[in-house]
C-alpha cells in the first residue's frame, strides 16, 4: 500500500498530504480515454485537476484492490479516503515518509529519499518532455512561477540537449538579405533614376549599420538621418517625369 502511495506521488507531482487526503472517487472522467485526479484543497487551499495516464489509473486500481484487504478495524476511519488508516492524519504521514527513506536506503541513495522529493523529481522529468512553465505550475498547484523554478534541476546535459535542439530549429540564423543595386551602382549615371537607386541602397546601408550598434543615443541619430534620406528620396521621385 504505502508503495503504490508513493509512486502515485512519483508520477503525478502530489504533495505527501494532497495523496493522504485523496477520496475514493478520485480519479475523474474527463473525455473520451481521458481522465485525471482530482486533488482537494491543500497546502495553498487550492484544489487542481491533474492529468493522468494509464499507468497513474493502473495504481490506483492496486491501491483499491489492497484497500478491500485492509484491516476491518481500518475501514470505519477510512471511509472516505484512497488510503486506509489506522490512526489519524499523522500515523499515515509519518509512515509513508518512512517508506521512502527506507527504500532509499535500500537501493543505496547517497541522500534521504523522502516523498517531497519524488515531487521535485516529478517536476525536472516533466519539464525535460516539454511541458511549458505555466502549465507546469498549474500541475504542481503554485501560486507563483517562482515557487515552480524552486522544484526544477537543470543539468549540464540539459542545456546540451536544448542548445542543440534549438539549433536544428534555427538551421540559418542570420539571414542577411540581398542587396540589389545596379550594376553601375558605383557610378551611378546622372539621371534622376540612378539618383534614386543610389539613395535606396545607403539607406539600406544605413541601416544595417544601425542595427549593429549598441548606443541607443547613435541608433536614434541614424534613424533620423534616414529619414532625411527618405524624404529627399521621395521629392525626387517626383521629379521624375512618368514614362509613357
Amino acid at each position: 500500500m504505502y508503495s503504490n502511495a508513493l509512486l502515485l506521488i512519483r508520477h503525478t507531482g502530489i504533495r505527501l498530504g494532497e495523496c493522504i487526503h485523496l477520496a475514493l472517487d478520485c480519479l475523474r472522467p474527463l473525455g473520451d480515454d481521458q481522465w485525471a485526479l482530482h486533488v482537494p484543497l491543500g497546502k495553498l487551499h487550492t484544489e487542481r485537476l491533474v492529468p493522468v495516464d494509464d499507468n497513474v489509473r493502473q495504481i490506483v486500481a492496486r491501491i483499491l484492490t489492497l484497500r478491500a484487504q485492509a484491516p476491518a478495524s481500518q475501514l470505519p476511519k477510512s471511509a472516505d479516503w484512497l488510503l486506509p488508516r489506522s490512526g489519524g492524519f499523522w500515523s499515515l504521514f509519518l509512515a509513508l515518509r518512512y517508506a521512502a527513506i527506507h527504500a532509499g536506503e535500500r537501493a543505496g541513495c547517497s541522500q534521504h529519499v523522502t516523498p517531497h522529493r519524488l515531487r521535485h523529481s516529478f517536476a525536472t522529468e516533466i519539464l525535460r518532455l516539454g511541458i511549458s512553465l505555466p502549465a507546469l505550475m498549474q500541475l504542481m498547484g503554485h501560486k507563483d512561477i517562482h515557487m515552480t523554478l524552486w522544484y526544477l534541476e537543470v543539468t549540464q546535459q540539459d542545456l546540451q540537449r536544448e542548445f542543440h535542439l534549438a539549433r536544428q530549429n534555427t538551421a540559418r540564423l542570420h539571414l542577411v538579405p540581398n542587396l540589389l543595386l545596379p550594376h553601375n551602382s558605383l557610378f551611378p549615371g546622372p539621371d534622376l533614376p540612378g539618383i534614386c537607386r543610389t539613395l535606396a541602397a545607403a539607406r539600406h546601408l544605413l541601416e544595417m549599420y544601425r542595427r549593429q550598434l549598441a548606443d541607443e543615443s547613435t541608433r536614434r541619430k541614424l534613424q533620423r538621418l534616414d529619414k532625411r534620406l527618405l524624404t529627399v528620396a521621395s521629392e525626387l521621385n517626383h521629379l521624375i517625369p512618368p514614362q509613357k
